[in-house]
């Protein structure tokens, strides 16, 4: 049980925010379920240093894109915003600089994306958008869900991102993390 633990901090990070003490929590790709992700012919794990866990996932290219998560933390009551951080295009550098190799994007302006939310209380949210902002690293809002005023109890929250739709190939894209923030920091959100 102690490895399992020492496996899950690896995968996920919690930290108070500054301005607001509110409690914010991220999880690595890692710790999700990505369809195909075991498969090199489409996804690899690429080192990357403007992630919190050192390196991304990046995809080359599917007909079925699906990642889903589950976490139960105990967070204080609030409302909070769930959020999928992405990039368009393959980072790297070059010469010190950052570069962003765009020839692999291809399919995320075709269909949206759709983003879902749900907490074992009933709470259910979902949104949907095309991915079109390439070469940066961009927060998509999967939905908001709200914590009682319990004492000691954990919220259980599962969340997802699917384009589905197989009548065309997606690549080009980097999934690093959901990240849960209180949703009065949500507008504050920086790019890393």
């Amino acid at each position: 049980m102690e490895q399992y633990h020492n496996v899950l901090l690896l995968l996920q990070k919690a930290w108070v925010d500054k301005r607001t003490s509110d409690l914010c929590l991220c999880l690595s790709v890692k710790g999700l379920s990505v369809t195909g992700i075991d498969d090199r012919r489409y996804w690899n794990h690429i080192p990357s240093d403007e992630s919190r866990f050192a390196s991304v996932a990046y995809l080359q290219h599917v007909w079925w894109f699906q990642v889903d998560g589950e976490i139960e933390f105990p967070f204080p009551a609030g409302t909070y915003s769930v959020f999928f951080r992405l990039h368009l295009g393959k980072p790297g550098k070059r010469f010190g600089w950052k570069v962003c190799n765009t020839e692999q994007i291809h399919g995320w302006d075709i269909k949206p994306v759709q983003f879902q939310i749900w907490t074992e209380d009933g709470q259910h949210s979902s949104s949907q958008c095309k991915l079109t902002e390439p070469g940066t690293w961009s927060h998509y809002h999967a939905g908001d869900f709200v914590v009682g005023k319990s004492k000691g109890s954990s919220t259980k929250l599962k969340f997802s991102m699917t384009q589905i739709d197989c009548t065309h190939t997606k690549g080009g894209l980097c999934v690093d993390s959901v990240i849960v923030y209180p949703s009065s920091c949500k507008d504050r959100l920086r790019r890393f």
